[in-house]
């Protein structure tokens, strides 16, 4: 039966184990497109998570928490969830050490005019990787896709071929969001900027490119804009690069550029539409940032933080 939420996400669930030194671990509902479903359940948006988990401590956490705010959880089992080490540094930088299997069947289809959202492990991590292709494949022409790489260097395998990849979806995706550091991994010594326009080449209408405290940049078919970072005191950057994403494609929803036809609308979108959308993703990872692992903003929240 095809889903018929307004976004459907496919994509891994982690159980984040946050360390710092000194501390006790935290553990946290994780994974980068768990996160972005949760964000933009929190946002108000009607949304499924297609995805693996064991019945386990670990998977009971997450399911809670997702159904907490409204995500309807499609999970095929999987012996053990899969969980992440993230040790943060005094800047509250995490560095990741991954557990995890991704062996996801074909997702279910879409109903008409849904927004489809993948990325990370899930799209390079084998066996898994080919049925997220193949549903993008699918949807690409149809409706709306969107694609975070968020790259997990220790998971991505080969280089030239993790960058094949990733370069693959970009080209079935129309909103592409990476960090800087995603970007220097996959093309060390180019400009964030140079690779935002070539995957614009690609055929992606909308690149929008994440960097720390020195803000954020989109670019389009037709130009490049840019957003400075609000200020913050940084709790720790777990799940930032996710509240970003989720606050963009909310953005996105309210201008009426996903669906069906949306790749026409955000190839079109004039440079105030593109202004706000990036405020609103990084007023979306400011706050986050301002709070202790992936805890992105309720819709009232995120208005406040734009006020």
């Amino acid at each position: 039966m095809a889903v018929t939420s307004a976004f459907v996400v496919v994509g891994e669930c982690v159980a984040d184990i946050v360390r710092r030194p000194g501390e006790p671990d935290r553990v946290h509902a994780g994974g980068s497109p768990a996160n972005v479903a949760y964000g933009l359940a929190r946002l108000g948006h009607d949304a499924t998570l297609v995805t693996e988990l064991a019945d386990d401590e670990h998977g009971r956490l997450i399911t809670d928490h997702l159904s907490s705010v409204g995500v309807t959880v499609e999970a095929s089992a999987t012996p053990r969830t899969p969980s992440a080490v993230a040790t943060l540094d005094a800047e509250g930088r995490a560095d990741y050490r991954f557990d995890i299997e991704w062996g996801l069947d074909a997702p279910p289809p879409l109903a008409p005019g849904r927004h489809l959202h993948t990325g990370s492990i899930a799209a390079v991590r084998r066996p898994g990787a080919a049925a997220v292709l193949e549903a993008l494949r699918s949807a690409a022409g149809r409706t709306t896709v969107s694609y975070d790489p968020n790259v997990r260097p220790a998971l991505m395998g080969d280089h030239a071929d993790a960058v094949a990849s990733v370069e693959r979806i970009v080209a079935l995706s129309d909103v592409t969001k990476a960090s800087d550091e995603d970007l220097e991994w996959l093309y060390p010594g180019r400009a964030p900027e140079e690779v935002a326009e070539a995957w614009v080449g690609l055929g992606c209408p909308l690149v929008l490119v994440t960097r720390g405290p020195h803000g954020a940049l989109a670019a389009t078919g037709a130009e490049r804009r840019e957003v400075a970072s609000l200020p913050v005191e940084v709790a720790d950057t777990v799940g930032a690069g996710d509240a970003f994403m989720s606050g963009a494609l909310h953005a996105l929803a309210a201008l009426g550029a996903l669906g069906a036809g949306g790749s026409d609308r955000l190839a079109g979108l004039p440079a105030e539409a593109v202004d706000e959308v990036l405020r609103t993703a990084a007023a979306s990872a400011a706050v986050t940032v301002g709070r202790a692992g992936a805890n992105p903003p309720r819709a009232d929240e995120l208005t406040a933080a734009l006020a």
